[in-house]
């Protein structure tokens, strides 16, 4: 075993907090016992309304724990000992011991570590499928088996618009409505634009559109609603569904959550997700039964998938690493 100094802990922290989190609340936080890392969770950072059994916060640490994971890998270690508290236990929800890592010259890095960085969702428009995309898709589905591809064009335009749909559902929920515009940073004069939650940049919203977002997800979504308008105005399928491919993420059900994250945080590096098709019942069983998943599997989210037509570096707005660091117990 190997005792983790706080100058590691710094550097490992500082790439594993670029893993998701739902609404980007970044729920985890980490500590130092005896040489070891504690993962613990932050009851401040919580969604009641879009997420009231924790089942999103567990993902969300879990995806961290993955993080930190391929964090150790680059620097050369790896887990060597990983302990894990059941759901709803009090105390750290895992002790992660390191160790060196593979003394194998021969063996290759985790090739999504080189990804982490520059990882990004795009929800903007995607340019058509070429030959080399279509190649590249197939190559994931090959890799991923619990991804579900769905490249049919008309297909993804389906799943488009059932995202849109259930978007909607969500959003005519005031509480669940509200939570969301509370974690949204439309504005750069937001005092957490760059910290935590959903920024315009990252929805891929310009200066106008954000404003608009505002007010309509704000006081006038209820007029708007009256209207048959706020379906039109919240409407995401003209981008999402010229995206390459539409894949369903899928894992096997009762597994824990904290282990369905690391497997969605990988996933996560290839796409885009839309996981309100998963939180709808209505939408989740669409879904499931017009591509129907491998017997024993629920459906976790969906990731859109393609080139994007107009790229641009979109940036993580993460917490500092010093806000996400408890003191050694």
């Amino acid at each position: 075993m190997i005792a983790v100094e706080p100058d590691l802990l710094r550097r490992l922290v500082a790439e594993a907090r670029l893993a998701p989190s739902v609404h980007n609340i970044q729920p985890t936080r980490v500590s130092l016992d005896a040489g070891a890392i504690l993962l613990q969770d932050d009851p401040a950072r919580r969604l009641p309304a879009a997420d009231p059994t924790g089942h999103d916060v567990r993902l969300s640490h879990g995806a961290f724990l993955e993080g930190l994971a391929l964090a150790l890998g680059r620097a050369g270690l790896a887990i060597a000992e990983l302990t894990v508290a059941p759901t709803g236990a009090a105390g750290p929800i895992a002790r992660i011991a390191a160790a060196a890592g593979t003394q194998d010259p021969s063996a290759s890095p985790d090739p999504l570590a080189s990804h982490v960085a520059a990882r990004a969702s795009w929800r903007g428009g995607f340019t058509p499928a070429d030959d080399t995309t279509r190649a590249a898709l197939a190559r994931l589905a090959g890799n991923q088996s619990d991804l579900l591809m769905v490249t049919e064009p008309q297909a993804v335009r389906r799943i488009a618009m059932l995202a849109d749909r259930a978007g909607l559902f969500f959003l005519r929920d005031q509480a669940h409505r509200r939570e969301l515009t509370h974690w949204m940073r439309l504005s750069r004069a937001h005092p957490d634009h760059d910290r935590d939650g959903l920024n315009a940049e990252a929805m891929a919203l310009g200066r106008i559109e954000a404003f608009g977002a505002g007010l309509v997800l704000g006081p006038l979504f209820p007029l708007l609603d009256r209207l048959g308008l706020a379906g039109p105005v919240t409407a995401e399928a003209g981008k999402a569904g010229s995206a390459a491919a539409m894949a369903l993420f899928h894992r096997a059900e009762g597994e824990d959550p904290l282990v369905t994250g690391r497997a969605f945080y990988r996933a996560w590096l290839a796409g885009c997700p839309v996981s309100v098709l998963a939180d709808w019942p209505e939408a989740n069983a669409a879904l499931r039964a017009a591509h129907p998943l491998p017997a024993g599997r629920r459906l976790v989210n969906v990731f859109r998938i393609g080139v994007p037509a107009r790229p641009r570096r979109i940036g993580h707005a993460r917490l500092p690493v010093e806000a996400l660091i408890r003191p050694a117990s």
